[in-house]
This record gives structure tokens, sequence and C-alpha cells, in this order.
């Protein structure tokens, strides 16, 4: 079985917006901090399904990701976990997509290496909260789309995944090939080992370039146009409340509250 997971590198969500600055001329944002970025949170889920199919089943795991600049300790960090193989389509060309671009160049290079049984992509990345690539990527494969996997199980030409719904699960059934989102609810990704992180640093990425893939980027050109981003101002007044003891603060708090009209 051949599984390719979907990974992206991403702005660290853990920086404080005090260490945020807002490019406005090509709309984005970096750190003033010189934090280095970080693998998707929700895409480390994805490998971690994916390895755990290749733990009971014969498989082969390669990742790709779209982009430029790559760290490449942060995108041989799957390798580091045991996936085998590692695709990184890298180009100026590729900087700032939008979603529905993504899935095409996407499309474009998982045809090019090689169309797998089994697709895997986390939820939604951290930077944007899109989650629309996954679903225009199945639809141009042609793929069975199942979001939200919390498990998944996997027998003969058949997948079954548990979705995640507000109140439990469903429990949906495909035949292969198909396109699975992991959530987080699948578990924590499993530590790099030691031998892994020997190993990857020892694996070369496949590299594909603008030129090695059969498409035309101006096609896709203002499908989605981000005009302006900023950070939200958040302003509140706080009072404290402080009483003797916690019957006279509540009293306290009870007469504010009235004062105010709250109650």
């Amino acid at each position: 079985m051949n599984i390719i997971v979907c990974a992206k590198q991403v702005l660290d969500p853990e920086t404080p917006v005090s260490g945020l600055v807002i490019d406005e001329d090509s709309v984005s944002i970096t750190s003033r901090l010189g934090t280095p970025p970080v693998l998707n949170g929700f895409d480390e889920n994805a490998v971690e399904a994916a390895l755990r199919i290749k733990d009971t089943n014969n498989a082969q795991v390669t990742i790709i990701s779209i982009g430029n600049n790559f760290v490449m300790d942060v995108m041989k960090k799957p390798i580091s976990m045991g996936a085998d193989n590692l695709v990184l389509v890298q180009g100026s060309e590729f900087e700032n997509l939008d979603p529905f671009t993504t899935a095409n160049v996407l499309s474009c290079a998982i045809k090019k290496i090689g169309v797998p049984d089994l697709i895997l992509c986390g939820r939604q990345a951290s930077d944007w909260d899109n989650s629309q690539v996954p679903l225009v990527l199945a639809e141009l494969l042609d793929f069975t789309c199942l979001t939200l996997a919390q498990d998944i199980t996997l027998e003969s030409n058949t997948i079954n995944i548990e979705r995640v719904i507000p109140d439990g699960y469903q429990v949906l059934e495909s035949s292969l090939p198909a396109l699975v989102t992991v959530s987080n609810e699948f578990g924590e990704p499993r530590y790099p080992t030691l031998r892994g992180i020997m190993n990857a640093g020892k694996k070369e990425p496949e590299i594909l370039s603008y030129n090695d893939l059969d498409i035309d980027l101006d096609e896709y050109k203002n499908n989605v146009t981000t005009l302006k981003l900023s950070i939200p101002e958040n302003e509140q007044d706080c009072e404290f409340i402080q009483g003797v003891d916690d019957e006279e603060s509540g009293r306290l708090l009870a007469f504010k509250l009235r004062e105010a009209g709250l109650i």
C-alpha cells in the first residue's frame, strides 16, 4: 500500500501576538522573534495515522509539501518518526498560494510521483485554518473524501473511520482510493527515535520545481485575494472586587452587577 501524507511548514502557533509582524506588501505574517517554523500540528496527527497503518500493514509512507525556504529539520521530522520518503515542491512560485491553487499544485505533484492508495491530511492548517485544500484535492483526484477521523482501520480494499461530531462520532466506510483528514482526537504523534533522527539526517528529499510540473499557475491566480491583515485590538476594563471574606466579595459583586443593570 502506498500512502501520501500532505504536510505544511507553518509559523509556530505558540508565538505570542506581540511577536508577530504583518507585512502589508505581501499580506503575510512573520515572527519578529526569529522563532523557527514548525510542522503543522494536525499534519503530525496525519503522519501518526499513516505510521500506525504502516505498523500493521505493508505500507510505504511518502510526505509531500509545497512552499519555499523549507527548514530541513522541520520537514524531515516525519522521516525521523518513521516515514519513508519526502517530496518537496519548492520554489518562489509556490509562496502565498490560495487553497484552490495549492490543491491544484498538489494534484499535479501527486500524479507525477504516483497516485497512492490513500492520502492523509491534517484537518486544517494552524496558520489560516481554512480546511479547504484536502476537499479540493480529493475532488481533483476523484478520491472519496472522509473528514475528521479520530480512528482509521483498513480491511482489504476498504477503509473505515470514526468521524468526530459534536456529540460523539460517526462510522464511515469507503473503498480505496480515498483521502482522509485526520483530527487531533486521533492521538498524540509519536516522538522521533534516535535511530529515526539519524536516518532522517541521511535522507535527501526529492525536490520538484515549477518546471517539473505540468501546471500554469497564471490559470489559477486571483481565485482568492487577501486584501488586508490585522491583529484584533482587545480593550477590556477589569475591576477586582475584594472583601474581607468570600461572602462580602460576593455581596459587593452583586451590588456592582445591579448598578450596571445586569441583574
